[in-house]
């Protein structure tokens, strides 16, 4: 009996992977007779190394084609973020002769850090008309980006600002866009600040509409019973939720406002801020949808300089992605008061103030300015 085991089991190790139950049994059947039966004990075990090697593979496997998926998700993901960022950067129309003549450009101060960015913002309803020389900026702001990418400082300029302009004396600075376009009103504000101007963007006023839809409209607070009669509006005091229709008609009243030219750039101010605040908030920063919607509507309604390259942008961008509401700061140019030239009602700058607060806009100390003349900082919408 022992020897037919034995025989047995010998000639079918090809098989032992389907007959290990057959030959375990056998084993104990012929241990209850002998102690003799060693050869089937070493085949046994190597059976049973053997099929614990082969479940071990099979984790590995698994592992493996995971981390295979996981890569192709990942290329296919960082593809298709690639593709929608083309898409919406190829929208932003490029401008040719944007920037003045290098000669006589003020250089970068020396207290300045190379690092910061410093950005003309021009708003313009010049796409009604298709054209950009022959309008007029409806807003004028400088932008700057500090070096350390922990702040973004805006400066506002009334647009009935009376300055000089090259090459056509004094004037309303945002009568420079409409005499030599973006090169001259690059030109008008680096020589009335000091500050040199990287780079220059104009915003379409749709751009702010489009805006405040895809971050589903804005909240703002009006302290004063308003009318426009230009538009037939009536703004009532109070809290009022803004679509992206009525955000324009708000931001656009001039006319029946106390501080006529200067409540119009508070309310630029506070919307801004406003929309930004929403845009930075990590409701829309972890939508998806919300995002592109947002850049969607920016990159649409803006043309640049055509010296910003879309990768620069990108990174820019990509740069603030740690920006928050408590992280912009929003000043206007110190004035000593409105008046008349001629029959054109005017703003007129404060310069030695102004000269101090482009000389903290140089060394990116805006909110150290700010904190010294709460005047130039009123969070209060008109």
């Amino acid at each position: 009996m022992l020897t037919h085991w034995e025989t047995s089991f010998d000639t079918d190790t090809s098989l032992l992977g389907s007959r290990r139950l057959r030959c375990e049994q056998s084993l104990i059947l012929i241990r209850r007779k002998t102690n003799k039966c060693l050869h089937c004990e070493t085949i046994l075990m190597r059976v049973s190394d053997e099929m614990d090697g082969t479940q071990a593979k099979k984790p590995r496997r698994a592992v493996k084609r995971v981390l295979i998926g996981l890569l192709v998700l990942a290329l296919l993901g960082a593809g298709i973020v690639w593709v929608v960022q083309d898409r919406l950067f190829s929208q932003i129309s490029p401008l040719s002769d944007a920037m003045p003549a290098e000669a006589g450009r003020p250089t970068i101060a020396p207290e300045t850090d190379p690092n910061a960015v410093t950005v003309l913002l021009l708003g313009s309803d010049k796409r009604a008309s298709g054209k950009i020389k022959g309008e007029r900026s409806d807003t004028m702001m400088v932008a700057r980006v500090a070096a350390d990418r922990k702040s973004v400082s805006v400066i506002s300029i009334p647009r009935d600002s009376w300055v000089e302009i090259p090459g056509h004396g004094k004037g309303k600075i945002n009568s420079a866009f409409s005499l030599g376009g973006t090169a001259l009103a690059v030109q008008t504000v680096e020589n009335m600040s000091g500050v040199r101007i990287d780079h220059v963007a104009v915003v379409d006023w749709g751009g702010f509409k489009d805006l405040t839809d895809a971050l589903g409209g804005i909240t703002v607070k009006i302290p004063k019973t308003t009318y426009d009669p230009y538009r037939k509006k009536r703004w009532v005091a109070g809290t009022h939720k803004l679509d992206g229709e009525e955000a324009l008609l708000y931001v656009r009243q001039r006319v029946g406002l106390p501080g006529g030219d200067l409540d119009r750039v508070k309310r630029h101010q506070n919307v801004i801020r406003e929309l930004a605040s929403k845009t930075l908030s990590a409701g829309t920063l972890s939508n998806p949808i919300t995002v592109y919607r947002v850049l969607d509507s920016v990159t649409s309604n803006v043309e640049i300089d055509e010296g910003w390259r879309p990768g620069q942008m990108r990174s820019l961008a990509f740069s603030l992605r740690t920006l928050r509401n408590d992280d912009l700061y929003f000043a206007t140019i110190p004035v000593s008061g409105t008046g008349m030239e001629g029959k054109q009602s005017v703003v007129r700058i404060d310069s030695a103030e102004a000269e101090k607060m482009w000389a903290a806009f140089k060394r990116d100390d805006v909110p150290g300015w700010i904190s010294a003349h709460d005047r130039a900082l009123d969070k209060t919408v008109r």
